[in-house]
């Protein structure tokens, strides 16, 4: 068997590791092991950080609804306005319905009217 060097390979590896852990702080941008520990939990972070945006968003939205239902006068709770208009069959999520209460309070009110009061 000859001598395989992996020279290219390994460096080609090492400057992805290097380009992904640029910006880091201390030895965590300059030694490729502790760079390579620092970008793996990077990633995980970021991932771990685009699944609790979408729920924060979801409780945002969900607050912004129950806001403009207390504004309202005889204004129904939100888990009973959310099951009315399951009932009915109005197929909103919760964005498009904070996006109502916030843009449009009209038709927000429009809304809560024709699922019906308490």
């Amino acid at each position: 068997m000859p001598r395989v060097k992996t020279g290219t390979v390994r460096r080609k590896g090492h400057k992805k590791v290097f380009s992904l852990a640029k910006g880091f702080r201390m030895t965590r941008n300059r030694l490729y092991k502790v760079a390579s520990e620092a970008t793996i939990h990077a990633g995980q972070y970021a991932y771990n950080g685009r699944k609790e945006r979408k729920q924060t968003m979801r409780i945002t939205w969900i607050s912004r609804i129950n806001s403009a239902l207390s504004g309202i006068a005889d204004g129904p709770k939100y888990g009973i306005f959310i099951k009315k208009l399951n009932d009915k069959k109005i197929k909103l999520n919760r964005k498009v319905l904070a996006a109502l209460a916030v843009d449009l309070p009209e038709a927000f009110k429009k809304l809560v009217s024709f699922t019906g009061n308490k």
